[in-house]
């Protein structure tokens, strides 16, 4: 289960990005999670809030907006959505292809409290 790895990932990258700030606690969290990331969002959001338990992150929400594939066709410039992961050109055919969108594994922003 790699959303376990994720999970811990971004709440070591909160707590850093939070105490640069003198956040003292997140109360809330928006993440840009591609498609092709393979990431189950409930799970993810499971092992976060195992994760957060006792730390600055501790029940926060995750609003995770899922960003869908998208391809760009090398060969004749048709772009098309990945529904299925077909990575072939609907146009041309050709399987020579550049991702656009999908891949984003990042946190947009966070909400938080400061230190009275």
């Amino acid at each position: 289960m790699h959303e376990m790895t994720v999970a811990h990932g971004l709440l070591t990258i909160l707590e850093e990005r939070a105490k640069a700030h003198g956040i003292a606690r997140i109360t809330r969290i928006r993440l840009k999670i591609g498609r092709l990331r393979g990431l189950e969002t409930r799970q993810l959001r499971a092992a976060f809030e195992v994760l957060a338990e006792g730390a600055i992150a501790e029940g926060a929400p995750l609003d995770i907006e899922e960003v869908a594939a998208r391809a760009r066709c090398n060969a004749c410039g048709t772009e098309w959505g990945l529904p299925d992961y077909r990575f072939e050109c609907p146009k041309c055919q050709s399987a020579d292809a550049e991702i656009l969108a999908g891949r984003e594994l990042h946190i947009e922003s966070f909400d938080g409290e400061r230190d009275e």
